[in-house]
């Protein structure tokens, strides 16, 4: 709706009928066009003036925005009693345009009040119009009415504009996001990859997403984002994919571009994710897709052989091309031909058999060289040594080689035998083995000797000696170690095989030097009893850094640390001096009230703005004294502001400064735009996950933490002492103002106990009795304030008198656990509530349970059996009563704390308790009832009239 673009009467509802003082006439806006306008002035009068706007459908969205332009005259010019500066905007919600004159009735309910508007431009001192921009959330039904409320106001209202926010289509990331409408702070919109792009492997079951703020703009980048797909790279823009040109190619999805095929291969059309060989060339299989294509080698060149008696080394050059890879390998094929006598060649050729060996290896060649041995005496060979690479297999002719022939000489020694040990020292080896009978052949010219030790770094290094006789000593060799022998004959054409392999070992020196052995135990026993001394001294010392019990009643660590203790402002004997020292004194130019958001114990609330020269415009929150005050109140005033100003820590609320020198006397501190917890759990019943809320007490339990280390109680530790941001941080705040309540407050939360005020229903049951408080009392309360969360801002103890929770407690009975509570967390919550304050975990116990709960998700998912707990019947009773205790729908509905839904039911038709008692979630969404945690209290107290036919009896 934009009344600025209507060209008739917009004709509104005026009330009372008789007397409408809403007139609506034609006027020219800022650009000189005409609009239509109402104009109302009654400071003469403080009667209620209503003016309710026609149908306005909400469409998609739950949260709208209403753009108001107005201007309003100051009251000083007109001289009037009952003049005001300020006007109430109410909403009426519902499924259809039903409103007359005269329906609904024209008070505040059922219309619910959206907020009291007040001016920043007064017609008398500026000729300036007034914009004001205002928030409706978590709107249901088909649409609204909006309704202007005047008592006493002189103004006009210029322009009325209703509007929703939305994301607009998006492509980015190679993704495409649909217009979204935010239903919350944000919204995750789901989108699809555009075309020619895919999400990364490993992520098909992610779908693109992407956040929707709701000032109607999109917020950060895509997740799970989509990438172009083989063949395709990204255009000039991240919006769109375009496929390889020919002659290029792209192997793999992600953000790399197309890449020119390397020589030898091509693309035969355009978006192709791998290039084609040419005829001759090849890819080989372990090769990646952006390799060239590559062809066999050429034949080795040069072979050269040298035979020693039964063995021949070969040796080549490798071929003139590699073929364009470095995989070259080569592999050595062996024919024997045939015993050569003075007659000429005997046989024809065949492959060699198993007795030929190969040093290294026969395949997979990667040097020039190989030594072949086993072979026969007088015979011809004939060796191929071919040359491979990885494309060779691939290719339909034979590997390239080179060929040569030799003739083996006669045969050698045989191997030696018999070899033994004569002596063994610490150092020394003597051995000796049996000289090889030779038959028609020279004798045996000497002999060698290989060894090594068997195990160690040294194992494999083969150290060599010779021998003309068939015995050896080894000398300077290590004590205690197996060694491993070998020996083999040399005679005119060469040397015979190695003998089969002895091992032997030395005399350990300790044998020789028992003193020495004595003086190594007794060396090692003392390192031994110096390194327990150490360790017995380390873990003392660090058992003592961390035991809180090494502070002193002062609460100074002893142990060298600077830990801050809280200084209480009363022990000062000028109070303001106090103030002086803890908090910062601002200027009052400096700050700008806007609105009245709440009263407080010494006067009203407000938020405002505050802009210090050099620093950043924001927020604060003020709290103001009133007028006529005492100079006790005023000291009892500033001394919050003389205890906050010592805290700094990220859950604890953060003091800005105060005001002392100008009147009003204010204090500023951060402003919280969720203002208390438990009124902000109660608006958001059901909307948070368990792992949210635990998030939440992490947070409260954080700052208790940093209280108790300072030395501070704080005596009044409840939900409606902390204050929850944008962000859904947790802040403890109200400190010490309990203490000074009056004995005739009306708050029933607290109640007089030995001349003072205590909330009983959040206090230790000493605080109470004894008025000991201490960290552990606030320990105590902090399992409450734990209740209160996991419950969603409801009330400790139900209905119960502050006298039954005194009883209750003193009769150990114990809150039950809320809807779907964690056993975990309800056990925790139990710890807090021991009667021995000495049992209970001390806050930092607390921070580390709750951590442990956070990175171990699952076991939050284990609750409390559904029903009352038979440990439990005092408190049971409190519960929400069934439905089968109550006469009418109506009667019910206010039992259960859901009166909101009375006229929903009645005009949806449940007009009975038996049609009631079929309900199920689908038909729950249709009478409009769309909050999870609503939802579960109705169909609970439904499921019992199924399972409970009769009410359960009550203790009192």
């Amino acid at each position: 709706m934009n009344t600025k673009l209507e060209t008739s009467d917009l004709q509104w509802t005026n009330y009372p009928a008789e007397d409408p003082q809403w007139e609506e006439v034609s006027a020219l806006d800022d650009e000189s066009n005409p609009v239509r306008t109402y104009e109302i002035c009654t400071p003469h009068s403080p009667d209620s003036y209503w003016l309710r706007t026609r149908w306005i459908p909400r469409r998609a969205a739950t949260t709208l925005y209403v753009e108001i332009r107005f201007t309003m005259t100051e009251c000083s010019s007109l001289n009037q009693r009952h003049c005001k500066e300020t006007f109430n905007l109410y909403q009426q919600q519902g499924d259809g345009d039903q409103a007359t004159p005269t329906r609904p009735a024209w008070m505040e309910d059922p219309r619910a009040k959206v907020a009291a508007v007040a001016a920043d431009h007064l017609l008398w001192r500026e000729k300036l119009s007034n914009v004001k921009v205002l928030r409706l959330e978590r709107l249901g039904g088909a649409g609204l009415y909006l309704a202007f409320h005047s008592q006493g106001a002189c103004m006009a209202l210029l322009s009325v504009r209703v509007f929703y926010r939305k994301c607009p289509p998006l492509r980015r990331a190679f993704a495409s996001f649909p217009e979204t409408v935010p239903h919350s702070l944000v919204e995750q919109a789901q989108g699809v990859c555009v075309e020619n792009a895919v999400t990364p492997p490993g992520e098909q079951s992610r779908p693109p997403s992407m956040l929707c703020g709701e000032d109607g703009q999109w917020v950060g980048q895509p997740t799970s984002s989509c990438a172009c797909r083989p063949g395709y790279e990204a255009g000039e823009t991240d919006e769109r994919c375009r496929a390889c040109p020919s002659g290029h190619f792209k192997a793999e999805s992600g953000p790399g571009g197309c890449t020119a095929c390397l020589g030898n291969s091509t693309t035969l059309i355009p978006g192709s994710a791998y290039c084609l060989c040419r005829h001759g060339y090849y890819q080989a299989d372990s090769d990646p897709p952006h390799a060239a294509c590559t062809r066999p080698p050429s034949a080795p060149r040069s072979i050269v052989s040298h035979i020693n008696d039964t063995s021949v080394t070969l040796d080549w050059t490798e071929p003139l091309n590699r073929g364009g890879r470095g995989d070259l390998t080569y592999r050595v094929l062996c024919s024997s031909c045939g015993t050569r006598t003075t007659q000429g060649l005997v046989g024809s050729c065949s492959p060699c058999d198993d007795s030929v060996l190969y040093q290294p290896a026969q395949r997979g060649l990667t040097r020039c060289r190989v030594v072949i041995w086993g072979l026969r005496p007088h015979t011809q060979y004939s060796f191929t040594v071919q040359s491979l690479n990885g494309v060779s297999a691939l290719s339909q002719s034979e590997p390239a080689s080179d060929t040569v022939n030799i003739t083996t000489s006669r045969g050698v020694p045989p191997p030696v035998s018999g070899l033994r040990l004569v002596k063994v020292s610490v150092t020394n080896l003597s051995l000796e083995w049996n000289v090889p009978v030779l038959q028609n052949q020279n004798p045996v010219l000497d002999y060698q000797l290989r060894y090594s030790p068997k195990d160690g770094e040294e194992a494999g290094r083969w150290r060599y000696v010779s021998s003309r006789s068939s015995s050896v000593v080894l000398t300077a060799l290590q004590p205690e170690t197996t060694y491993q022998v070998q020996v083999r004959a040399r005679w005119a054409e060469g040397y015979g095989s190695f003998s089969t392999e002895g091992s032997y070992s030395t005399l350990s020196d300790a044998v020789t030097n028992p003193r020495l052995v004595v003086t190594g135990v007794l060396v090692s026993l003392v390192i031994l009893l110096l390194i327990a001394v150490v360790t017995v001294a380390m873990y003392c010392y660090r058992r003592r850094l961390r035991d809180p019990e090494v502070s002193d009643r002062t609460g100074h660590y002893q142990m060298g640390q600077t830990m801050k203790v809280y200084i209480d402002p009363f022990t000062y004997e000028d109070p303001n001096e106090a103030v002086r020292e803890f908090a910062k004194e601002i200027e009052a130019s400096f700050v700008k009230i806007e609105e009245v958001i709440g009263a407080g114990e010494f006067g009203e609330v407000c938020r405002g703005r505050l802009r210090v020269p050099g620093r950043r415009e924001n927020y604060v929150a003020i709290k103001t004294l009133k007028g006529g005050y005492t100079e006790k109140q005023r000291r009892d005033f500033l001394s919050e502001a003389s205890i906050m100003g010592q805290f700094q820590h990220p859950n604890i609320i953060h003091l800005e400064g105060v005001i002392t020198t100008s009147c009003p006397v204010m204090i500023l501190t951060e402003f919280m735009e969720n203002g208390a917890l438990d009124s902000f759990l109660r608006v958001n019943d059901g909307q948070f996950t368990t792992i949210q809320l635990v998030g939440m007490l992490r947070g409260i339990a954080a700052g208790m933490k940093y209280l108790s280390d300072m030395s501070f109680v704080h005596r009044d530790l409840a939900a409606r002492n902390i204050l929850v941001n944008s962000n859904l941080v947790c802040k403890v705040s109200d400190f010490g103002l309990s203490r000074f309540l009056t004995e005739n407050s009306s708050d029933p939360t607290y109640t007089s106990s030995l001349g003072g005020k205590i909330p009983i229903r959040w206090t230790a049951p000493e605080a109470i009795a004894y008025r000991k408080f201490t960290s552990a009392s606030d320990g105590w309360s902090y399992g409450i304030v734990m209740w209160e969360v996991m419950s969603y801002g409801e009330r400790p103890y139900w209905d119960m008198s502050n006298q039954d929770v005194i009883n209750a407690i003193e009769q150990d009975y114990r809150l039950p656990p809320p809807p779907d509570c964690p056993s975990s967390l309800h056990a925790l919550m139990l710890d807090c509530w021991q009667k021995e304050r000495a049992n209970r975990p001390r806050f930092c116990d607390v921070v580390a349970a709750l951590d442990r709960l956070i990175r171990n998700p699952a076991s939050l998912k284990v609750t409390h059996s559904e029903g009352p707990s038979p440990s439990q019947p005092l408190l049971d009773q409190r519960s929400p009563p069934p439905l089968s205790a109550c006469g009418s729908v109506s009667e019910w509905l206010r039992a259960i704390k859901m009166e909101r839904y009375v006229q929903n039911f009645l005009q949806a038709g449940f007009t009975s308790l038996d049609i009631v008692s079929q309900l199920n979630t689908e038909d729950l969404l249709r009478v409009g009832v769309t909050l999870a945690g609503h939802q579960k209290k109705i169909l609970s107290s439904i499921q019992t009239l199924r399972t409970h036919k009769a009410p359960p009896p009550l203790l009192y």
